[in-house]
């Protein structure tokens, strides 16, 4: 297993009538995942002047780790409900260095 820690960013830019739903379908990720083994902090956001955009700051022990949140039912929960709501969708997966 990896000991580096893995730092995530999930950036979603939302259909705007689809908003609330999806929003609510993020919120309802925040407690199984931060109960899942090797998280660190799982940190949702929404942008100030684009209420569409919202954005996941993660950080994982390791990304073996994030893999199986990522692979997770919650997860496949939450893809299923919003299929066809986002717009854009990026991910970027760092490690930390300091």
């Amino acid at each position: 297993m990896s000991l580096q820690k893995l730092t995530v960013v999930a950036r979603s830019l939302v259909k705007e009538e689809k908003r609330e739903l999806v929003k609510a379908e993020m919120i309802k990720l925040i407690a199984p995942t931060r109960a899942e083994e090797g998280c660190i902090n799982y940190d949702l956001h929404q942008d100030n002047e684009n209420p569409n955009f919202f954005m996941f700051y993660e950080n994982w022990s390791s990304r073996e780790l994030w893999q199986a949140h990522v692979e997770s039912a919650h997860i496949a929960a939450y893809r299923k409900a919003t299929e066809g709501c986002i717009e854009e969708f990026t991910l970027d997966e760092m490690t930390h260095i300091a």
